[in-house]
């Protein structure tokens, strides 16, 4: 039963949030993806709607499986094999806080308390909507894509019909990826004068959507976001008997989702900043688009110093930022670690400064909303207890990061059996270590984050009502409170939590002017009245005898 009084769940209700939500959390995710592709040139080789859809899939959990068959010279036997596993994390992104805004919103007007049906009713019904949306989206997935050799650059104008027979094997090895020699000089007779003929090859690469992975991948992705969104949302209704959930969890988990939102944003910022300098901006905003989360939130964990290991090959380490590509490509035994990346750019320090100021913003962030009822703890108590909550939440949140941006694409394009054009990325980070350092990073930052807000007087300032007690009980719940919400909010009568506890030496409205006696409007000492003398009693009338007869009631 609901605080509101009503029992039951109103399906009717359930049924049109649950539509609001997956609608609205679809359409941003379909139009962040049809955005990115198009200014990335995808739709050039494709329909971009089965692109978009695939995409949309991806972000969401869901598995794509490529696959192809190529036909160079009129060859029968060539083949394309290609493997990504590269979820683009803006798409997702986009749909999260969607899919959480109105899902959240919808909750709000429930009440001040929700019942456990009716919470699990919402929860499921956006689930199962979520759910069955991506396995439509699963039977549109399917297309194919052909690719003409002049994506390779081969056309008759590039020259490659006039290199001599001699010197074939020479420009072939220059054209592979690392600089591989594979001596083909004794083929060398095979290519002459038809090694233009590339023009003319065609390349059908064609991509499925895993339906049953898809769904899978997307239940659990749907039940994340939900479950991140009620442990974040610091004003939403919870079921009787959960105020731990607002007063622990919801202040650490609110603070650290919205400081890696605000991260996604300065890498937006940054990436329109590079667009405006750049003579191709659109291909920059389409990859900021649909990867800004992805490279933000890979560089997190780097610059709180959890250690990668990878590799990069080919055309496809372009891909990865700078001074990454470049370590993947020389060594990929040793891990990938903040001071190696600096070795090769001091810069990268930088990354390292950013990524511990985004942890103490958390740890304010926390002491700000977290209660401290005045006397109730020292300042010690209250960062130890900030110090716990953030280390436990930023110890969940780091491992998450690492497997969101975890890397593995694989592509390669054989030709008449040699492997002319390959190329890879694995990049991996350890979970363990990120478990590890996050919890250190959070409990630190936490600590900090309550001295600087006790100083400054912020601890507790910015405390949600439901977490500080105010309207969890209203419309007559347990407490006695028998008055709505706003009856219980700060105004003249219940004025709001202090920022810190009043002193006579600092509060003028506790320290009494000298000249101000008594009476707070009469300046000066207070001179009491003289007394009164008291009247003396008046003397008791003459005792006369009876009126006269014949008058009877006249007056004397």
């Amino acid at each position: 039963m609901s605080a509101s009084g009503r029992s039951g769940v109103r399906w009717g209700d359930v049924l049109l949030a649950a539509i609001a939500a997956v609608s609205w959390a679809l359409a941003g995710m379909a139009g962040v993806a049809a955005l990115g592709l198009h200014l990335l040139g995808a739709d050039s080789a494709g329909s971009l709607g089965p692109m978009t859809a695939a995409v949309v899939v991806l972000g969401a959990g869901g598995s794509v499986s490529p696959s192809g068959d190529v036909s160079a010279f009129g060859l029968d036997g060539a083949e394309a094999t290609t493997a990504v596993d590269i979820a683009p994390l803006g798409v997702g992104l986009v749909g999260a806080l969607l899919l959480s805004f109105f899902f959240l919103r919808s909750l709000r007007g429930v009440g001040t308390l929700i019942s456990v049906g009716e919470l699990t009713a919402r929860v499921g019904a956006v689930a199962v909507l979520f759910v069955a949306t991506m396995g439509g989206l699963a039977r549109a997935g399917h297309d194919v894509i052909t690719i003409d050799g002049d994506a390779f650059g081969l056309g008759s104008g590039s020259g490659l019909d006039k290199v001599p027979e001699n010197d074939v094997s020479r420009e072939v090895d220059e054209l592979l990826p690392g600089g591989l020699g594979l001596g083909l000089g004794d083929i060398g007779g095979l290519l002459p004068d038809r090694l233009a003929g590339l023009v003319d090859a065609k390349a059908s690469v064609g991509f499925t959507v895993n339906t049953g992975e898809t769904l899978a991948g997307a239940s659990c992705w749907v039940l994340g976001v939900l479950v991140v969104a009620l442990l974040a949302s610091r004003r939403t209704p919870l079921p009787r008997g959960w105020d731990a959930v607002h007063r622990v969890v919801r202040p650490a988990v609110s603070a650290v989702v919205t400081v890696l939102v605000v991260a996604v944003l300065a890498g937006l910022t940054a990436a329109a900043y590079a667009a405006a300098g750049d003579d191709n901006p659109k291909r920059i905003v389409g990859a900021a688009l649909l990867g800004a989360p992805n490279g933000v939130w890979l560089g997190i964990p780097l610059g709180l110093f959890v250690p990668w290991s990878g590799e990069a090959t080919g055309e496809m380490a372009k891909l990865l930022p700078d001074p990454l590509d470049e370590l993947l490509r020389v060594n990929a035994d040793e891990p990938v670690m903040l001071g190696r990346l600096a070795e090769l750019d001091g810069r990268v320090w930088l990354l390292g400064v950013a990524a511990a100021l985004m942890m103490l913003y958390a740890g304010v962030l926390t002491a700000a909303r977290t209660p401290r009822r005045g006397g109730e703890l020292s300042v010690a108590g209250f960062a130890g207890r900030c110090a716990v909550r953030l280390g436990v939440a930023a110890g969940v949140a780091l491992p998450l990061l690492v497997w969101l941006t975890d890397v593995s694409a694989d592509a390669s394009l054989s030709v008449l059996g040699i492997d002319a054009f390959g190329a890879g990325i694995e990049l991996h980070g350890s979970m363990g270590m990120a478990l590890l350092l996050g919890a250190v990073w959070g409990a630190g930052a936490g600590g900090v984050g309550a001295l600087l807000a006790c100083g400054a007087g912020a601890a507790g300032s910015r405390v949600a009502a439901m977490a500080s007690g105010r309207g969890a009980d209203a419309g007559g719940g347990a407490g006695g409170r028998t008055y709505p919400a706003p009856a219980y909010a700060p105004g003249p009568y219940r004025p709001s939590p202090a920022y810190r506890p009043s002193h006579r030496e600092t509060n003028p409205y506790l320290r009494a002017p000298e000249d101000v006696h008594g009476a707070p409007t009469v300046v000066g000492p207070v001179v009491p009245p003289p007394p009164r003398r008291p009247r003396p009693a008046p003397p008791p009338p003459p005792e006369e005898g009876p009126p006269p007869p014949g008058q009877p009631g006249r007056g004397r």
